[in-house]
């Protein structure tokens, strides 16, 4: 027990004890902080994969539907509700 309080009153030992606790859990750069900016960007990186994705597939639709006329049209009809100058437009909402 002895050999160990020898060591507690090392200023180096002291110092270095100081310096890693507040390092730890004093720092504003501190372990939890650094958990939860590492979480932060893996959620980020998800979804920032998921617009990817989404971005090429609106572009692969547009790009569809700019080279097919019947499908510009049938997407405008659903879509956009629009209609012809003689046809009607019935909209049926299910509740």
């Amino acid at each position: 027990m002895r050999k160990y309080l020898k060591y507690t009153k090392n200023f180096y030992f002291l110092f270095t004890l100081f310096f890693i606790l507040w390092m730890v859990f004093i720092d504003s750069n501190d372990i939890i902080t650094q958990y939860k900016l590492r979480s932060k960007i893996k959620e980020l990186e998800k979804q920032k994969e998921f617009y990817l994705e989404r971005k090429e597939k609106i572009r692969a639709d547009r790009e569809e539907l700019m080279s097919n006329y019947e499908m510009l049209e049938k997407f405008a009809r659903e879509r956009y509700l629009m209609k012809r100058k003689s046809e009607d437009l019935y909209v049926v909402v299910e509740e």
